[in-house]
């Protein structure tokens, strides 16, 4: 899916991808909503060692209601723009990403 009210999101198969802008070492852990075509996340996790990466998939976990281990960092582990996939009902994610934008 990318239909221009969620541009960061992209329906596959098995879930969905999410195109991510990750802003480290902020006061709290917050999905900002969309910036261009990336999803905003805000986390007080350092970027050093894969923790705010780590965090991020934290928040996209509970936000989507689904297991840590059903988020994957699929590309740009120390990159501030990010892919992460999450495994699921592509229908229900979506929706769920919507609610983002």
């Amino acid at each position: 899916m990318s239909d221009g009210d969620a541009a960061f999101v992209e329906a596959f198969d098995r879930g969905v991808r999410l195109r991510v802008k990750a802003v480290p070492g902020a006061s709290r852990d917050v999905i900002a909503g969309p910036l261009g075509d990336r999803l905003k996340i805000r986390v007080s996790a350092p970027p050093e060692g894969g923790r705010a990466n780590e965090a991020i998939r934290r928040l996209l976990a509970d936000a989507f209601a689904v297991s840590k281990a059903d988020v994957t960092l699929e590309s740009g582990p120390a990159s501030r723009e990010k892919t992460f996939a999450i495994s699921g009902d592509p229908s229900h994610l979506s929706a769920t990403a919507r609610t983002f934008a």
